[in-house]
């Protein structure tokens, strides 16, 4: 079989490729009307020979404009024109959807709803969603609170399970439509979310390997999410630890850079012939150097 790698549309590069040109205009913007266009960074990717592509909508935060109705338009024409397949990652820039503050985590689900209604007509395949945001991070890194902090945890949980009933409440996806993804909280507690809710998942490998979860090894989760996978966000890391030291922890490395068991972990995919996205959060360069990096451990499991 053959899996299906992509790479995230929001690329730095990119956007800077287009500031430039922005700001050698003879008349520069007024900074109320900077946008980007979403749908030419798109159709560069494309050109590059990715036709699977995540769109990101933290962009919205400066860009207010850059998913307005007509540049849907340009990105389903692009969609058609290159034959991609669309996956949209939810913002979460600013958002506290587990917060205990009542108006905050309404606010960041008005954000949500919005997010999914506005990229509706471009037909993702699914939508990743942060279910805690840096808040509930900062808890569960708090060395004060490491008597209660599962407690803690557990009611970052539950305000998160309000913001996502509401959410597919007001947009009537199907609960499978949204993958929740392992990010930087307990995996226990994103899982039993998942389970409750009857959500996908998206299993981010860098932040597993990190340690950013806590208490899973990598082909633990793995194994334990397969009935629920939709997708996978591809990237190398590594967590290592010295007596008397502090971890030296990185992620978001082209593959080959960390410790992820890239092997085993293409093989399982393999077996279970899983069919959904694999997305590459990692620079266009170093997204080409890790899908090279695949295609010569396993070259079967790459599109030729």
């Amino acid at each position: 079989m053959v899996l299906r790698f992509g790479i995230e549309q929001m690329q730095a590069s990119l956007l800077v490729q287009q500031a430039r040109r922005m700001m050698s205009s003879p008349t520069p913007p007024d900074p109320a009307d900077l946008n980007v266009d979403v749908a030419a960074q798109v159709e560069q990717i494309a050109n590059l020979g990715f036709n699977l592509i995540e769109l990101n909508t933290d962009l919205t935060i400066f860009f207010p404009h850059c998913y307005d109705l007509p540049a849907l338009e340009r990105l389903r024409r692009v969609k058609e024109r290159h034959h991609l397949d669309y996956t949209v990652h939810l913002p979460l820039w600013s958002l506290e959807p587990s917060t205990p503050v009542q108006m905050v985590r309404e606010g960041s689900v008005d954000a949500l709803v919005d997010a999914v209604l506005r990229l509706a007509p471009l037909q993702p395949e699914v939508y990743v969603l942060h279910a805690t945001g840096a808040l509930a991070a900062e808890f569960w890194r708090m060395k004060a609170l490491e008597h209660v902090r599962p407690l803690v945890m557990r009611l970052f949980a539950a305000q998160a399970r309000i913001s996502i009933e509401q959410l597919l409440r007001r947009t009537g996806l199907p609960s499978r439509c949204v993958a929740i993804e392992t990010i930087e909280f307990p995996f226990e507690l994103t899982w039993g979310l998942a389970e409750d809710l009857d959500l996908s998942v998206c299993l981010d490998v860098g932040h597993v390997v990190a340690g950013y979860t806590a208490g899973v090894t990598l082909l633990d989760a793995l194994e334990r999410t397969l009935p629920r996978l939709t997708e996978i966000h591809l990237h190398d890391a590594y967590r290592r630890e010295s007596p008397g030291e502090a971890p030296r922890i990185a992620d978001h490395l082209p593959l080959g850079a960390g410790d992820v068991p890239l092997g085993a972990v293409l093989d399982r995919l393999a077996l279970a012939q899983f069919a959904g996205p694999i997305i590459f959060e990692l620079t266009l360069e170093e997204a080409q150097a890790s899908l090279q990096a695949v295609r010569s451990l396993r070259p079967e499991l790459v599109k030729p």
